[in-house]
């Protein structure tokens, strides 16, 4: 459990530093090449540790997994970088508590996994803590929020990596921690790369001062996914979301210090309601 909790810890503070710095890199090119060269560095640090494993006595299940979990997560964070490019990272942020709704019921339909009514309860304060950063925006917490791209492309995003998470405990179930992070970076890359084709984005390299920020992305993006499959392995999925859910606070601090973003109080009610959700499922689960 100790290990557990500290890899939760670590994914709270991984993720949003990731997105911050995605934010800024995205800001001044394009979010797809973005994606697709943080999954190429990832890529290639892995290949000298691949050695060590046996990828031969893998079943067919885990590749037929781990391609479309791959394919999900390159969407997704195709989706979420452009959205993050777009709108409010401290906006943005709170949407990802949904995830833990479509991680509840794919969970529920493929991994039989039940949740209590405690659970339940506590997904349903994250969803309403939500809520009050919503009001924060123009349109409010109503159907007109949902015709603005950042948002959607936000939605998009976390349905695309929810519905991934919960292949993804399945290739961890086949395989190990490390082996199905390695498979991530790489089926991560691959489909990025294909969708760059497909797209005929204009080639945007990485520019000598956007170095250290690909740098801390990756760094960030690793010990987010590390973390999240060490967790996944020694919890429920749709549990494990939902405390995900508690970088909601550290991205909206990101956002109002470094970039501006307004309306600290509302948001923070919000934060903190979500808060009390996620505790709620982390005392009665």
């Amino acid at each position: 459990m100790f290990f557990t909790t500290i890899a939760v810890i670590l994914r709270i503070f991984s993720n949003p530093v990731a997105n911050m710095f995605e934010k800024k890199v995205s800001s001044d090119g394009s979010s797809l090449y973005t994606s697709l060269y943080s999954y190429i560095f990832m890529g290639l640090c892995c290949i000298p540790f691949a050695f060590q494993y046996d990828w031969a006595s893998l079943p067919a299940a885990f590749w037929q997994n781990a391609l479309i979990a791959g394919f999900l997560c390159s969407v997704g964070r195709a989706c979420m970088i452009k959205a993050l490019q777009l709108g409010e990272l401290s906006v943005l942020g709170p949407i990802n508590s949904y995830k833990s709704v479509v991680g509840l019921i794919i969970g529920i339909i493929l991994l039989a996994e039940i949740p209590s009514i405690y659970g339940l309860l506590g997904i349903f304060l994250i969803i309403w803590g939500s809520w009050f950063i919503f009001d924060t925006t123009n349109e409010g917490f109503s159907w007109k929020l949902f015709t603005r791209k950042d948002i959607n492309l936000r939605i998009a995003a976390l349905i695309c990596t929810g519905i991934e998470a919960v292949i993804l405990k399945k290739v961890i179930l086949l395989s190990n921690v490390t082996m199905s992070f390695m498979t991530w970076a790489w089926t991560g890359a691959l489909f990025t790369f294909l969708i760059v084709l497909l797209s005929r984005r204009k080639f945007v390299p990485i520019k000598s001062f956007q170095i250290h920020q690909y740098l801390i992305i990756c760094a960030g993006l690793a010990v987010m996914q590390l973390s999240t499959n060490y967790v996944f392995q020694n919890m429920k999925v749709g549990y494990a979301l939902a405390l995900f859910q508690l970088s909601t606070i550290v991205n909206l601090v990101f956002g109002i210090k470094f970039f501006a973003e307004k309306e600290f109080g509302k948001k923070l009610i919000g934060t903190l309601i979500m808060t009390v959700g996620s505790v709620i499922i982390i005392l009665c689960p």
